[in-house]
């Protein structure tokens, strides 16, 4: 069902009618929405029919792509420890990521959602991040 302001909201099931396309059922309407249709202007991608090889080939090479590794390959780097760019194991940790890690403590974040909490979940959280030094 489509709701349409102007004519209301449509019938259920076999009666329902679709409000959304132009009231007029007169012969030759369709074509005519078809031809308006087709002559709207549509978005543009470059042609590239009837370039050179060798331009499609130069522009191809340009930016070469590495080759996509396979989900159950080797390793690419059997030296660097799995838990690199985390904050846990061997190996460097977020701040190669770019990731200066987290500066607000757990309970001081929690302490300022305190005011919305509406059904006490909040609260039991702060209460256990203070607990646990978080």
């Amino acid at each position: 069902m489509v709701d349409n302001p102007i004519r209301g909201v449509s019938g259920p099931g076999k009666f329902s009618v679709r409000t959304d396309l132009p009231a007029s059922q007169n012969y030759g309407d369709r074509k005519a929405m078809q031809e308006q249709i087709a002559g709207a202007p549509t978005a543009r991608t470059a042609d590239v029919r009837g370039l050179p090889t060798g331009q499609i080939q130069a522009a191809a090479q340009a930016a070469p792509q590495p080759p996509i590794t396979e989900l159950f390959a080797p390793t690419q780097r059997p030296d660097e420890p799995i838990t690199s760019g985390v904050a846990v194991g061997p190996g460097p940790g977020p701040e190669v990521m770019g990731y200066a890690g987290q500066s607000e403590k757990l309970s001081d974040i929690l302490s300022q959602m305190l005011p919305y909490d509406t059904d006490g979940e909040i609260a039991i959280l702060y209460q256990q991040a203070v607990a646990r030094g978080l």
